[in-house]
């Protein structure tokens, strides 16, 4: 009988080493074009955001400077005081428009026609006046007196000093005529025009002019509707975690509970809005554009994030730490608040952090109940009209002016600065509270 034949790989051991050797080559290079695949995915990403970030960085850095022009400004008592009663609400009504326009005539004084003292005029802002009365009625003492003030430009001066708007184009294509141009060369040769730290943008509501739009009102609207959804998303949140996880009996009523809220946290959050809308406005008529109504909301929104958040973590701890307390005759109710509670912490935390930048960064939901509208007064109360960071924004980005350009680069910069804070307090947090075992 004639022996069978044997591969020719194992006649000859030096092909099978070339094999190995072909299929190890082929396998690193395929690994090897996977990482500067992943690599290049990264790199592309984090150039997209470099992009995007220095985009908005470098329209809105300007936003938080503003353009300022010196004027000697006597305070005349003929136009604030006229009876010399020094009563304080006919100092609120006097005409400091007057004041301001004096002063102006008084720098310029080869100025002489109407439309010609209507474009000296307009380099000026419509908030000098506000801060002129502003300044008598905290000190009568001013009336009578000439004051070096220094009052902010115009939108369209304080562009034109920004280079927004270009020097060299058609007189008929810009908003500043050339002998407002030479005018403010004038101020700018004498010292009488300088730019300035916008302190107005930190402290001031909204406002029609760009140049006296602040985002303080937003801020503090933000900050209303932000602490009423932790103070009501955080315990429910935590609360139902435990409850689904340690304690709920598993039926199908549980699981149809589990269901539901794994599928509101993929609900879009315009829904949210339409749901507040419904049920908080029309049937409790809760106050329109509050933050109680939009801390509601947003509680309803972020609710399932904590949720399955503080389950996540509450499977990350071990068993035998919940087997160890049992063992030495510890109640379910001490396990859980002795034990498991304590080191589920962190992840909660962490969790309810993350839902609440979401909500912060949130515009869609706060839309329908009315949080768009033009608030200029800072609320005082949670029940008080009110707008938020996010809304705002998309304001000022509808709104036509070239100044509302910086404004809204500059809120957004605000707005990212507080979701890195909010981040860096849940990593600090976690650091803090969580335990090693």
């Amino acid at each position: 009988m004639s022996e069978p034949s044997r591969p020719a790989s194992a006649r000859n051991p030096k092909l099978t080493t070339q094999a190995v050797s072909r299929r190890l080559k082929s396998r690193y290079g395929a690994e090897r074009r996977f990482r500067a695949l992943c690599l290049g995915a990264v790199t592309l990403a984090v150039l997209f955001l470099g992009a995007l970030f220095f985009s908005i960085a470098s329209k809105g850095t300007s936003g938080f400077f503003q353009t300022a022009i010196r004027l000697d400004v006597f305070f005349d008592p003929e136009i604030l005081d006229p009876d010399g009663t020094g009563d304080p609400e006919a100092l609120v009504r006097a005409n400091y428009n007057s004041l301001v326009r004096n002063a102006l005539q008084e720098r310029f004084p080869d100025v002489t026609g109407r439309s010609e003292k209507r474009d000296l005029a307009g380099l000026v802002s419509g908030g000098a006046a506000f801060q002129l009365q502003e300044m008598v009625t905290e000190d009568p003492s001013l009336i009578g007196s000439h004051q070096t003030v220094w009052v902010p430009a115009a939108d369209d001066a304080d562009m034109l000093m920004k280079g927004e708007i270009k020097r060299e184009v058609d007189e008929g294509d810009r908003r500043v005529n050339d002998q407002q141009i030479a005018w403010l060369d004038s101020l700018e040769a004498d010292g009488a025009l300088k730019e300035r730290f916008n302190t107005h943008f930190f402290t001031a509501g909204d406002s029609r002019e760009p140049e006296l739009a602040g985002i303080w009102g937003a801020v503090v609207g933000s900050g209303y509707t932000m602490m009423i959804t932790l103070l009501l998303s955080f315990p429910l949140g935590v609360a139902t975690a435990v409850y689904l996880e340690e304690f709920a009996p598993q039926n199908r009523w549980t699981d149809l509970i589990e269901i539901n809220i794994n599928n509101l946290a993929a609900v879009p959050s315009i829904v949210f809005g339409l749901l507040g809308l419904a049920v908080f406005l029309n049937v409790f008529h809760l106050p329109r554009s509050a933050p109680l109504v939009g801390g509601l909301v947003l509680t309803l929104m972020t609710l399932p994030t904590i949720i399955i958040a503080g389950r996540a973590a509450l499977k990350a701890v071990p068993p035998s730490i919940r087997e160890a307390a049992y063992g030495l005759g510890a109640s379910p109710m001490q396990v859980m608040f002795h034990h498991t509670l304590p080191l589920a912490l962190p992840g909660m935390l962490t969790g309810t952090i993350i839902g609440m930048s979401q909500a912060l960064g949130e515009t869609a939901p706060l839309l329908m109940i009315g949080m768009v509208a033009f608030i200029v007064d800072i609320p005082a109360t949670p029940t008080d009209p009110a707008t938020v960071l996010p809304v705002q924004v998309y304001l000022w980005a509808d709104s036509p002016e070239r100044g509302f350009v910086e404004k809204t680069s500059a809120a957004i910069l605000v707005l990212l600065a507080f979701l890195v804070a909010m981040n860096l307090i849940a990593v600090i947090l976690r650091k803090r509270t969580e335990r090693r075992w």
